[in-house]
């Protein structure tokens, strides 16, 4: 039998809190999730959360830094399997708001992290405002789109997709209804950075 190191254990530790936490967060909320239903669904007590993450909210901060690499990811394979490289950023802001439907990112990243934060945590926002970045320069280069300050206009177009994604996912709302106003918004957003 192979003994595990302390850093093994450690990494299983928290992997086995953050998977409890992602599903009583997208099942109950994170203000109904209770952190020793999240600690004893695994077998661990409330000692060993605060051990980790030292609170509830920086196991939520943990959930949403997972979420949001898997969100990236994703949104990177949409825009990679596009004919060219414009219909892939298209297809990558585009997928971005419907991925506020999707009832797990809509209840912890676009609601949870709201009322918590405020926002989407910093780092997740500084990743995402970086990729738009440097697709828009790669875009500029080849021509597509016009010239313009490549990180302002990657924070403008960030801010708009976040918000928009918010507004979908608002509690008692249509997010249906409201996917395809913002999507409808988000092309004529998008036909504007094109160059003429």
């Amino acid at each position: 039998m192979t003994r595990r190191s302390r850093s093994q254990m450690v990494e299983e530790t928290r992997a086995k809190l953050i998977a409890a936490a992602r599903v009583a967060f997208a099942e109950h909320g994170y203000a109904h999730a209770w952190m020793d239903d999240i600690t004893g669904s695994v077998g661990l007590t409330r000692g060993a959360l605060y051990h980790h993450f030292g609170s509830k909210e920086k196991l939520l901060v943990a959930v949403i830094d997972q979420m949001e690499g898997e969100l990236a990811r994703r949104l990177q394979e949409i825009a990679d399997a596009a004919p060219t490289p414009w219909e892939g950023f298209r297809r990558r802001c585009r997928a971005y708001l419907e991925l506020a439907l999707v009832p797990e990112n809509r209840r912890i990243i676009l609601q949870d992290a709201r009322a918590v934060f405020g926002d989407v945590p910093q780092r997740n926002q500084d990743t995402g405002v970086a990729s738009l970045e440097a697709a828009l320069r790669a875009l500029m280069e080849d021509g597509t789109v016009a010239p313009v300050h490549a990180g302002v206009a990657a924070r403008m177009l960030y801010g708009a997709v976040t918000e928009a994604s918010f507004w979908i996912a608002e509690p008692d709302s249509d997010p249906p209804e409201r996917l395809a106003v913002s999507l409808d918004a988000l092309d004529k957003l998008l036909d504007g950075l094109l160059a003429r």
